[in-house]
């Protein structure tokens, strides 16, 4: 077939640009491949782009995909009809959703990697163990902490894992929020710590933090104080000059060649034209959802079920934890003011490890935060707008906290992304369809973990709690962690990637986001999707660069690699 364009073919091509894909091409470019990164949304600029517009960035589809021209459909099972539902939407943008998140970092604990092995086969779920280990994986997450930037307090969590390095930065000084959730826990005997934060506390790489409030999650950062792909890797990838970044270019089908290899991608540009990209190797970085929907649609002779899927497994043992919490109202005098200075107050990983009295495997990090941003806060009877609104926030905003747990799903096979038959998106392509019942443990976790939270509450001097469950069971999508739709494992027969997040199938094509997870884990997803894309994109740059030097002309090759041959 012919396209408008076909530029040059280069080593690797990225399709995506957010938290893995900016990782990749920082590691690929600095080990001297040639790397094209293409990413479906905007290039935005920090300073020039953010604000605190709370109707800007929370209302508006600024940097939100929009549900009308990127539509998803959800359903609880198979006899169901999939519905238009904008569940578990990440920013489409360079960036991706490192631009728009609280920051939570927290590191995964060993026995997220373990989970089969632990708990053996629970009926109804599809646990699996992990083909690598937290050790494996620690040096990594210690890379990214010290490259991106984090704040956190060495020593405060008395459960974490064995860690290599320090924080790079400490944390945050305490809100009132903080102190009370503090003092809550030190009440009921709970081990509490500052969370570990995606943001530098003090000057740090050329970074001098200037904007300390709670009013940035859902936002952009124009103060660099928070750290995200967009202004550290894929600044630092760009500076080799062997990245070729090109945003709002929609990636419609990796292609494949006769040998069955991957030999590209097709996208469409800005200007709406059909362009072929050829590159030695294909990686894929779009998110769980997308990079399924991705490979789905890419399907051929030799692939006739979607790329890679031979083992019928793409899209499958889809988890998307599930923010659930509950909100404390105060009224001793003593206005909280939990919004300023820092979003997340505090946290513990007391209730992570599996304690079977509590009849559930598993457990969850939680957070104590401000309630959410004051026009679109949702307070039962609070009116809706003016002077009553104002008064409402003066009267229970002020003095609410929250504590919430990012929930620990299981995978279930039947919990997948396909593609929608009737929904189609702007472009003409099928939707991803996402199918999605919880698991009873993920109810009874949900609800023994959310009572807790109303229990330190009214430790705190909460007279009202208003507690928020897995209502039947249903997610709604809440959050936009998404794992486990293309999983990593060593059998090929129901796995997709090996260890190294390469397809079984298809040996230079490689899937690093979230996908390729087993398992959800009870924490935020981003650091261990950052920390594995850099761990595969070194496996990549020692495997694949080798081969490359070996066959390039003396010409294209740097004094420093001709000096090396």
């Amino acid at each position: 077939m012919e396209y408008a364009r076909k530029p040059d073919p280069v080593d690797v091509v990225i399709v995506g640009m957010g938290a893995s894909g900016g990782t990749a091409a920082k590691v690929l470019c600095e080990a001297g491949l040639s790397v094209v990164g293409l990413e479906r949304g905007p290039w935005l600029r920090s300073r020039e782009h953010f604000s605190g517009d709370e109707i800007k960035f929370l209302n508006r589809t600024y940097l939100w995909s929009d549900p009308r021209v990127n539509p998803r459909t959800v359903r609880t099972d198979e006899n169901e009809t999939a519905v238009p539902t904008p569940f578990s939407m990440v920013p489409q943008m360079v960036g991706g959703g490192t631009v728009h998140w609280a920051g939570w970092l927290p590191r995964p604990r060993p026995s997220d990697f373990m989970m089969r092995s632990l708990h053996g086969d629970i009926e109804g779920a599809s646990l699996a163990d992990w083909p690598i280990t937290y050790d494996d994986l620690e040096p990594y997450l210690s890379k990214v902490e010290w490259a991106f930037g984090c704040a956190g307090l060495d020593g405060a969590d008395a459960h974490e894992p064995y860690r290599s390095t320090p924080y790079p930065t400490p944390p945050l000084p305490p809100t009132r929020a903080a102190k009370r959730f503090y003092e809550a826990c030190n009440k009921l005997g709970i081990n509490a710590m500052p969370i570990p934060q995606a943001l530098v506390s003090q000057p740090y790489r050329g970074r001098t933090p200037s904007n300390w409030t709670s009013f940035w999650n859902g936002y952009g950062d124009p103060s660099g104080m928070r750290s995200s792909t967009l202004d550290t890797f894929v600044p630092e990838a760009l500076a080799t000059g062997n990245l070729d970044l090109r945003s709002e270019c929609y990636v419609r089908e990796v292609t494949v060649g006769p040998d069955g290899r991957a030999r590209g991608v097709v996208y469409i540009d800005a200007l709406g034209r059909e362009v072929e990209q050829d590159a030695e190797l294909v990686l894929l970085c779009l998110g769980a959802v997308e990079s399924a929907r991705l490979m789905l649609m890419s399907k051929s002779r030799q692939f006739p079920d979607g790329l890679a899927n031979s083992s019928g497994q793409v899209g499958r043992n889809a988890t998307f934890h599930e923010y659930l919490f509950a909100v404390g109202l105060f009224n001793d005098g003593q206005p909280l003011y939990a919004f300023p200075g820092n979003y997340i107050s505090g946290g513990s990983f007391q209730f992570y490890e599996t304690d079977y009295d509590r009849g559930h495997i598993g457990g969850a990090l939680i957070g104590a935060s401000h309630v959410g941003q004051p026009v679109n806060w949702n307070f039962p009877g609070r009116p809706a707008w003016g002077s009553a609104a104002k008064d409402a926030d003066r009267d229970f905003y002020n003095h609410a906290m929250k504590i919430g747990h990012t929930l620990h799903d299981l995978p279930v096979a039947s919990n997948r992304v396909d593609l929608d038959p009737d929904v189609k998106d702007a472009w003409g392509l099928p939707a991803a369809r996402i199918t999605h019942k919880a698991h009873p443990n993920d109810i009874a976790l949900a609800k023994w973990q959310v009572d807790k939270n109303v229990e330190i509450l009214e430790a705190a001097g909460a007279w009202k709690t208003i507690p928020v469950y897995l209502e039947r069971g249903r997610a709604s999508g809440n959050t936009c962690h998404q794992h486990g739709t293309v999983r990593m494992g060593t059998d090929p027969a129901d796995t997709v990637l090996n260890e190294w997040c390469q397809a079984h199938d298809v040996d230079n094509l490689y899937v690093l986001d979230g996908a390729g997870f087993p398992t959800a884990t009870g924490v935020n997803p981003t650091l261990t999707i950052m920390a594995n894309a850099w761990r595969c994109a070194d496996y990549i740059a020692q495997t694949h660069a080798k081969g490359r030097q070996e066959r390039l002309p003396q010409a294209r090759r740097g004094p420093q690699q001709v000096a090396a041959s």
